[in-house]
């Protein structure tokens, strides 16, 4: 039909009308629907709810007000399949909690806990891996966003669905910082040290606070030393990056920001002074909001850097697999973790919701707190779910301590950070 239009040998209208009908009849021959027969209309999903009734534990740390909209949410999803009781238990500890119930049989079908437990858990047998139930790599990345997706993921299996999330950005004071001083790209670490400066020359004060500098704390600098291309402090395999070209380069950047940054810090102290009107700005978490919006404080949020992010989770047992209930705790998941579900609990609960469409849901954004850290939250790196993260607290929080007072060099802290790192994770292994 197409060379037939190109050589002029038919118009238009013919040329169409004589492919379409050589089509039609080819596929009646192959068996196919007649012409101007309809496609078949696709059958419904079958339902993986069984016919008899189930129940479904989920231990959690849920609690007070809280609660209230996630039972609301179960309460939903319990209407809507009759045949499913689900049961919410808070055990006071978790850990020592499951080591007993699950070997015995008697544990959960679905925890609802931090991401930073699930390399420990699924080491000692509690919990599965999704992959072999239907969840793969391409529904986590089409569905959650990006830190959250990787704090699920562990030794390349997936672990667990996210539900939301939580982590620090630039909180400013709108009355004491214009436009000139406030960062506009979170990745340009030199933007940040120029406006800052300029911010201390102008006003005798602080451009922003950030208790990690000043007090040894390596969650609230973490968005420093990934903002300057650090993939993490320490891997799932054990691998150590503190003495990388990145980490480095971070560390030259505190060096020159502690001229024109307060000398000792804390969450106290950075309250105090965002308050008191001593600093412009709070490197913090949504923690910190009730505090400001009682001082009266006209706060404006933005992304700065690439900050920790904590991830809650929901993980399937092996209880539940045990049991034959891993299908239907599968469901409940996907359910909870839903776009639907988590734009409702964060205008609900003021969480931040790890679906992206729920993220993204015009009731959330309206929310500036939501909003805020989300955008802050979507450029960061999980909280490490390995057991090998339990070395990397302590050193690195004295290594920015020794560069923020001068006891040592940049590459002389960060090879002692780095050290000490190693040899923590060796009296692990």
């Amino acid at each position: 039909a197409t060379t037939a239009l190109w050589t002029g040998a038919q118009s238009p209208a013919d040329a169409m009308q004589g492919a379409q009908a050589a089509i039609e009849t080819a596929i009646e021959e192959m068996g196919g629907p007649a012409a101007g027969t309809a496609p078949p209309e696709e059958k419904e999903a079958e339902s993986v709810i069984p016919d008899e009734p189930v129940t479904i534990s989920i231990w959690n740390q849920w609690s007070g007000d809280y609660l209230n909209a996630i039972e609301e949410a179960f309460a939903a999803y319990t209407e809507m399949n009759p045949n499913v009781t689900i049961d919410l238990s808070k055990p006071e500890d978790v850990s020592s909690a499951l080591a007993v119930a699950i070997p015995a049989g008697e544990g959960p079908d679905i925890i609802a806990w931090a991401n930073d437990q699930i390399g420990t858990n699924a080491l000692a047998g509690n919990i599965v891996p999704l992959n072999d139930y239907g969840v793969d790599m391409t529904m986590l990345n089409s569905t959650y966003e990006p830190a959250a997706v990787r704090g699920v993921v562990w030794q390349d299996m997936i672990w667990g669905l996210p539900e939301s999330q939580e982590g620090i950005a630039f909180v400013y004071n709108k009355d004491m910082v214009g436009e000139e001083y406030i960062p506009t790209d979170p990745t340009d670490f030199a933007d940040l040290l120029a406006k800052a400066t300029a911010f201390n020359a102008d006003t005798g004060k602080f451009l922003v606070c950030n208790q990690g500098l000043g007090n040894p704390d390596a969650y609230h600098v973490a968005p420093i030393y990934f903002g300057h291309g650090m993939p993490e402090y320490v891997d799932d395999q054990g691998n150590v990056y503190m003495d990388t070209p990145e980490g480095i380069a971070a560390a030259e950047w505190m060096v020159e920001f502690s001229a024109v940054a307060p000398t000792e810090t804390s969450h106290e102290i950075c309250q105090t002074m965002i308050i008191e009107g001593d600093a412009g700005a709070w490197w913090t978490g949504p923690w910190a909001i009730s505090d400001l919006e009682a001082a009266g404080i006209d706060y404006g949020i933005l992304p700065m850097g690439s900050p920790f992010v904590g991830i809650k989770t929901l993980l399937l047992s092996q209880n539940a697999v045990d049991r034959g209930n891993e299908v239907v705790a599968l469901d409940v998941m996907k359910y909870y973790t839903s776009a639907e579900v988590q734009a409702k609990l964060a205008v609900a609960n003021k969480t931040i919701p790890a679906a992206s469409a729920a993220l993204m849901d015009p009731e959330v954004q309206a929310l500036a707190t939501l909003s805020g850290f989300g955008a802050s939250l979507n450029l960061g790196s999980p909280m490490a779910n390995t057991p090998f993260a339990n070395a990397q607290w302590g050193p690195v929080g004295d290594a920015t301590t020794a560069l923020w007072t001068g006891a040592q060099e940049p590459g002389e802290a960060m090879e002692a950070a780095q050290a000490a790192i190693e040899t923590a994770i060796q009296d692990m292994q």
